[in-house]
């Protein structure tokens, strides 16, 4: 159901606590952590605690946790010292973009120079 724990979603475990992660930054609704294949200096997903599939079910469901996941992401720059040169927020949703781990999540990323369009 969504929004309810999955058993087999990697974020779901990390988020309970079963999976390490580097974490940086966690409130009631989100937990944030350092990815472990990182694109840039400062690559840093953002999750909600509650499960759902991708970001446009999320913000169809909890468009508050949304915005928390978007503040978060701006938190996270900060504490990385990226909001002043500059950070991008990424949602992958679907496979054909890019999404391998199917709970919402945003990327943020920054710390080097960041191509536009992005490939």
């Amino acid at each position: 159901m969504a929004g309810e724990p999955q058993a087999d979603c990697l974020f779901c475990k990390i988020v309970a606590g079963d999976v390490p992660a580097t974490v940086v930054r966690e409130t009631a609704t989100t937990v944030a952590f350092r990815d472990i294949n990182p694109q840039a200096p400062t690559h840093v997903l953002v999750i909600p605690r509650a499960h759902y599939a991708d970001a446009a079910s999320l913000a169809a469901a909890e468009p508050q946790i949304a915005a928390d996941i978007l503040r978060e992401a701006a938190e996270v720059a900060a504490l990385d010292k990226v909001d002043a040169t500059g950070f991008r927020v990424v949602f992958n949703t679907g496979s054909g973009a890019g999404q391998t781990v199917f709970h919402a999540h945003a990327h943020v990323l920054g710390g080097r120079g960041l191509q536009w369009p992005p490939g």
